[in-house]
């Protein structure tokens, strides 16, 4: 998913080839889940006629100022991406779309052609970024509940340890708390605490200042190559472990030494256990594994190595990875339907004044796990009726051990 650089470098491409220059038709997607609080043709006519001032970003965030308010902004989510007709625009992982054949993209939530011919979009494959139009962007949320910029608000050395030192908190999901600092995704907070060598559940209070140093060092470092390559990851360095976090597989190698994969912040995260040790009191302690890894064929799918949570954190930083958390939740995580024994052979605990909504309600469940699990066809709701309801009207009988006897029974006196 897009973190600092690859939000970065949109930035730059628009601000390269668009700004001063007049937008003079656009296009906004019916799509009430990305354009968030303005209907498309006001959205269309806050916008024509305005000329591209210039292009801001802060953390992951990115919005355009204009000649004059409002102005459109742009939430990545988990695959937003910006487009520039003829330009080439970095593609990070699971947001390319095929242009070949249609433009703007059949995924565009944003499109304005501007005067000189040149066209820009905005698409989102998964649904899960937020195109607003606000008066002043920086000042409304997410954006002004952000912490400083990694890159262009760094902390000193001394601010990020005395900030490290009053949070009870592992380090990964710190990093990845953007109201700590933004722009730092799953990727990057991987990245850096590898190169620092610190374990990724460390908790960040008992990190040393010489830690905190060397993870202020690595932050702009990983951040800034990152950058100058237009995030472009075929041209990081090959010491990083991005290039191998990924694979995921049983046995995965960085300069010889196995990569292994835990959960960290809510997130999947790689480090190396032979170089990322767990300090002080916590030394020796075992570390919590991922549940279960999907196959490639879903991964390819999902969102940056197989992750539920875009920010990470003790919780979500935004809306649209809570409603990604619980999507993936059904999809993936849960377990399968041991399956339904017959009719005949169920064993109730209910009594007979149950209710027969409850009895149809939980055969219907059943059916929803055989569709989500791939059946064929989506089996119908078997009423059942309970054993009070078939006598109804009839008199109560004695049971008798052989039900085809044709003698009558004699009346009890």
């Amino acid at each position: 998913m897009p973190e600092l650089p690859e939000v970065e470098a949109a930035r730059r491409a628009i601000e390269e080839h668009c700004i001063g220059k007049k937008i003079k038709k656009a296009i906004i997607a019916d799509d009430s889940k990305v354009i968030d609080g303005v209907s498309p043709p006001d959205f269309v006519a806050a916008l024509v006629g305005k000329t591209i001032v210039s292009a801001l970003r802060k953390g992951k965030n990115l919005w355009l100022q204009l000649d004059s308010p409002p102005f459109p902004s742009f939430q990545f989510g988990m695959a937003g991406a910006v487009y520039i007709k003829g330009v080439a625009v970095t593609k990070y992982k699971r947001s390319a779309v095929n242009d070949s054949d249609e433009w703007p993209s059949k995924y565009s939530k944003f499109f304005v052609q501007l005067d000189d011919g040149l066209e820009l979009s905005f698409t989102d494959k998964r649904r899960f970024a937020k195109v607003r139009l606000l008066e002043d962007p920086a000042s409304k949320p997410p954006i002004s509940e952000l912490g400083p910029d990694a890159l262009l608000e760094p902390m000193t050395v001394d601010e990020l340890h005395g900030s490290l030192s009053k949070k009870k908190v592992a380090i990964k999901a710190l990093l990845l708390d953007q109201s700590f600092v933004s722009g730092i995704g799953n990727w990057i907070a991987d990245e850096v605490l590898y190169q620092a060598r610190i374990h990724p559940l460390q908790i960040a209070s008992s990190l040393s200042r010489e830690s905190s140093a060397t993870l202020h060092n690595c932050i702009k470092e990983v951040i800034e190559k990152a950058v100058e390559v237009g995030a472009d990851s075929s041209q990081f360095p090959n010491s990083w472990i991005f290039h191998s976090r990924e694979k995921k597989s049983k046995k995965t190698f960085i300069d010889g030494k196995e990569i292994d994969f835990i959960v960290a912040g809510g997130r999947t995260t790689a480090y190396v256990p032979g170089l990322q040790k767990l300090n002080g009191n916590q030394a020796g302690k075992a570390v919590g594994k991922p549940k279960a890894r999907t196959s490639k064929k879903k991964r390819d799918g999902d969102d940056d190595d197989n992750d539920n949570n875009e920010d990470g954190g003790s919780e979500p930083a935004t809306e649209e990875e809570k409603i990604a958390r619980k999507a993936k939740s059904k999809r993936e995580l849960r377990p399968k339907s041991p399956g339904k024994k017959p009719l005949a052979k169920r064993k109730s605990k209910a009594s007979d004044t149950d209710s027969e909504e409850d009895e149809v309600a939980a055969t219907a469940d059943d059916d929803d796990d055989d569709h989500d699990h791939g059946g064929d066809q989506k089996k119908k709701p078997r009423r059942v009726t309970s054993r009070k309801q078939v006598m109804v009207g009839k008199a109560p009988k004695k049971l008798v051990n052989n039900q085809n006897t044709n003698k009558p029974r004699k009346k009890v006196k």
